[in-house]
């Protein structure tokens, strides 16, 4: 598979880089593929690396030492991800990256993008507005844990990873993550995210398959999210 570097553009953090950085940045580069279920690199690891990813899903989990996970964020295509490193030089990756599918990325050395940043500015303040979103939605997550009840924690993470990978169709929107990615997204466990589905499904809210969740009511679920109507 060749990058085309002007596909570039579509990367936040690079839609006003000049078409020569963009084909520096891919010459400089390697395109790593994964399989499902496999690993870009893990919890701890030097942040030597930032990656692009160019196809397919990848989970951000974080683990604690009794191994339970937190998905703190999925990465859809074109989304640039672990760029740690191009702030910190001796930053570790917060996070284990596993693919939720087979899946494709750029993997650009740290060193380089810390370079361009020398002499880039709209490289700084795209890096900088990625953090800031970030800690933003990190800020929101940990009032989401501590304040909210349980059911409308729940749909305010359907609607957040609705917005980040969701695919619409007819009025509908459907996520392809399973229901241990939702309760790992939403920091709850397995029995009450398919408990509470259960009866969102019932409702005509929802409708659950093997890997996947389509929203047929998404204002429904809004409403939940909102706390105007109890689940």
């Amino acid at each position: 598979m060749k990058i085309n570097p002007a596909d570039l553009h579509q990367v936040d953090v690079l839609k006003e880089a000049p078409l020569e950085d963009l084909k520096l940045i891919v010459e400089k580069s390697i395109l790593r593929s994964v399989e499902e279920d496999s690993f870009f690199f893990f919890q701890g690891d030097p942040a030597k690396y930032a990656y692009i990813l160019v196809t397919g899903r990848v989970k951000l989990v974080q683990s604690n030492p009794a191994g339970q996970q937190v998905n703190l964020r999925t990465i859809k295509e074109w989304e640039l991800f672990a760029a740690l490193g191009a702030v910190r030089p001796d930053a570790t990756y917060p996070v284990t990256a596993q693919a939720l599918e087979s899946s494709s990325a750029l993997v650009i050395e740290s060193k380089l993008l810390r370079d361009m940043m020398q002499t880039r500015p709209y490289l700084n303040i795209g890096l900088m507005q990625l953090m800031t979103g970030y800690i933003q939605e990190m800020q929101n997550r940990y009032r989401e844990l501590a304040t909210e009840k349980v059911e409308r924690r729940l749909a305010l993470t359907i609607l957040r990873l609705a917005s980040q990978i969701g695919i619409k169709s007819q009025g509908q929107i459907e996520l392809p993550l399973s229901q241990q990615d939702i309760a790992e997204a939403a920091g709850s466990t397995i029995f009450t995210v398919s408990r509470t589905l259960s009866e969102w499904e019932k409702r005509g809210l929802i409708e659950t398959g093997r890997g996947r969740i389509v929203m047929r009511n998404p204002h429904g679920l809004v409403k939940i999210a909102e706390g105007i109507e109890s689940s």
